[in-house]
């Protein structure tokens, strides 16, 4: 039988507004943030219950594969393999070199590493991977590690985003459909990516598109439109255009409902629940429009499905 471990890998976050100031100085590379960043971040986790969920559900999304991934193997007579699947984060708690010591006790065959990131960028999935071997090497593991570049077109996970969409939709009444406008949001970046050659944008463009396709929304500016959020604290150009830049020309347009599809995104977090559900929301009101969004993948059977598949594929 091949023990094979699944390390699936998250930004982090803080778990108590007393975990806000280590979590931001550990992004900082050991700088403290200044107060006013500091007092800004707090009043976003207190706005959203203290803390960030985004722990406790990476922790939910790896324990349902896991059994979906045996389960699977049973069902299909290849009980050759064993599945364990780990979740280790790059800014906090379970950090990435602590569920390595973890998984290397268990002895694995072999690990495939996913970034819960499905769009590849440079400055995000090529991190938590060199973040991953850097903790193999000081561990002295020599252990073999698949690393998954991207998933931005798996189709489970194009299907995961078309049915909360769906779902979403039928919410409005009939007359009111018809005018809905969608907005699909990715993280923002620093806008250098561009001079790097990063493929990001591109990354970003294939998922919607697939989206696009199976809903039949036709060209963007119709029915829907894209726009990066979240953009950080770092002073320079971000990747435009930014959500409220969005929001605002449609709200120019009379558009009076819109829905946000955070399609960079496979679970709720802070970006989700403080960016998108109110700050967002509250510009959207000051102009008129009524603004909700999709709800997060988080355990949604598709996205398990999609997770699972990008495993079985790696072997």
């Amino acid at each position: 039988m091949q023990k094979i471990a699944v390390f699936l890998m998250a930004h982090g976050a803080p778990e108590s507004l007393d975990d806000v100031a280590p979590y931001l100085q550990h992004i900082m590379k050991g700088r403290p943030p200044s107060q006013e960043i500091l007092d800004q971040i707090i009043e976003r986790y207190r706005l959203v219950g203290g803390k960030s969920p985004l722990l406790e559900i990476t922790a939910r999304q790896a324990s349902v594969l896991e059994a979906h991934l045996n389960k699977d193997n049973v069902q299909m007579d290849q009980g050759e393999n064993h599945f364990q699947v780990y979740v280790g984060m790059r800014h906090w708690h379970p950090f990435i070199h602590e569920t390595v010591k973890q998984m290397i006790e268990a002895d694995p065959d072999r690990v495939i590493a996913i970034s819960l990131a499905p769009q590849y960028s440079r400055l995000s999935v090529d991190v938590y991977h060199e973040t991953l071997k850097q903790a193999l090497a000081e561990a002295g593991s020599s252990l073999p590690v698949q690393f998954v570049k991207s998933w931005n077109d798996q189709p489970h996970l194009i299907r995961s985003f078309v049915a909360q969409i769906e779902d979403s939709l039928a919410r409005y009444s009939e007359s009111e459909r018809a005018g809905v406008q969608i907005i699909f949001t990715a993280h923002s970046l620093p806008a250098h990516v561009l001079d790097d050659g990063d493929p990001y944008p591109e990354e970003v463009a294939t998922t919607v598109s697939l989206i696009v396709k199976q809903l039949k929304l036709g060209p963007e500016g119709e029915r829907w439109r894209f726009a990066y959020q979240s953009r950080g604290f770092r002073p320079g150009k971000w990747l435009e255009p930014e959500i409220d830049e969005v929001i605002d020309e449609l709200a120019n347009q009379g558009t009076a409902n819109l829905l946000v599809v955070p399609i960079g995104f496979v679970s709720d977090h802070v970006e989700i629940l403080y960016d998108i559900d109110i700050l967002y929301k509250g510009m959207a009101a000051a102009s008129g429009i009524k603004l909700h969004r999709t709800a997060s993948l988080n355990t949604i059977p598709h996205f398990i499905n999609a997770l699972a598949e990008v495993v079985q594929s790696r072997l």
